[in-house]
């Protein structure tokens, strides 16, 4: 959600009393389940779970998949997300057969990038889990995608991520911020990322957020920046084009935050165009038409599209027609600064190697499930 515009900062600062109400609301939910008057499941298996405070785009879904790319060839894992914007409901598996309209963009995203990974959807955490247990008891680890706030499911590991421009230390509930959840709840992370940073972030501005998180002892902070990859076909990953200074781009997307992306192509391309879209926006063809359209009113002899990984996934559904346009996909990840990643991929890998399975007697009946 983009609200960097005056007019909108001074509507939302209006609806402040809105913003009250809905902060009393949250704190009041979660000290229900502080105090166990609200129970929360928590399951006899290695769960990790990545998310946020905020709405908005911090990097959950490159920091799903940078955990994949650590623990799946090392460990039979799985990922468990909401589904958003799908137009199924329930419990769904990934298959061969899928498409992003059954089970939703980001988790079409990371079945197409990780075909050994169970990638699963559902609502209820609570309700899935065991489905996909079931499903999969092969399972060595299951990754949570945006639950942090579902707090119905206890993670025996929490990812939280903040955003290097918007810390949750400097943010109000919504609708006056863009806080879903209140700065207390970052207690229950065992591992707190602040993403998108400069990659020339320094030490003392490192230090400086540090004691603005005032994380507790044995909390870990770590600082992670954006990377791009080389662009590949939408159709064809194998062909690859990299972006240089006399390519103008048109710029096609509909995700949360596409501000990094946009300050990318201005240092690289020679100029761009934009075509935004709201995030997880559903394609049609007469968007497709608009874009074409667009493509074409270019007059520059060195053009080409570019769409994030997210969005390809409700594009390639029009194949046939993206085949023979210059149609290409930036890949995005987090890469760990201050050479501290070492750190963060010791703690993951030690958490599901030496998880501590407890004996299964009467009281964890619900473990069993």
């Amino acid at each position: 959600m983009n609200f960097n515009t005056l007019f909108l900062k001074s509507f939302r600062v209006l609806l402040l009393p809105l913003a009250v109400m809905y902060g009393l609301i949250i704190i009041i939910r979660n000290r229900l389940f502080d105090r166990q008057i609200l129970k929360s499941a928590e399951f006899n298996f290695p769960i990790i779970c990545v998310g946020n405070l905020a709405v908005g785009g911090t990097g959950k879904s490159p920091m799903v998949e940078y955990l994949l790319t650590l623990l799946s060839p090392k460990f039979k894992m799985a990922t468990l997300s909401r589904g958003y914007k799908r137009r199924t409901k329930g419990y769904a598996l990934a298959n061969d057969g899928t498409t992003a309209l059954e089970i939703g963009d980001e988790p079409m995203q990371f079945a197409l990038k990780f075909p050994k990974v169970a990638v699963a959807v559902g609502e209820e955490r609570i309700v899935a889990i065991p489905h996909l247990l079931q499903d999969h008891p092969d399972l060595q680890g299951i990754i949570l995608d945006d639950a942090f706030q579902h707090r119905t499911v206890k993670a025996g590991f929490n990812i939280l991520l903040t955003e290097y421009s918007n810390l949750y230390t400097s943010d109000f509930f919504l609708p006056t911020g863009d806080l879903r959840d209140e700065w207390a709840s970052a207690k229950r992370a065992q591992v707190i990322i602040v993403t998108k940073c400069p990659a020339d972030l320094d030490v003392e501005s490192k230090n400086a957020i540090i004691r603005d998180l005032k994380p507790l002892p044995g909390q870990q902070v770590y600082f992670s920046t954006i990377e791009y990859g080389i662009p590949y076909h939408i159709c064809d990953s194998n062909i690859q084009y990299a972006i240089n200074s006399l390519d103008e781009v048109m710029l096609v997307c509909g995700i949360a935050n596409p501000k990094p992306l946009k300050d990318f192509l201005l240092q690289k391309a020679k100029t761009y165009y934009q075509q935004d879209y709201a995030d997880h926006h559903i394609f049609s063809i007469d968007d497709l038409k608009e874009i074409k359209q667009l493509y074409d009113d270019i007059s520059a002899d060195r053009k080409l599209i570019i769409t994030t990984e997210k969005d390809a996934v409700r594009l390639i559904k029009f194949k046939e027609e993206l085949k023979s346009m210059p149609f290409f996909v930036i890949p995005i990840r987090h890469r760990i600064l201050f050479d501290e990643s070492w750190q963060l991929n010791e703690q993951l890998i030690n958490f599901i190697q030496h998880f501590p399975f407890k004996p299964i007697t009467p009281e964890h009946e619900f473990e069993k499930a």
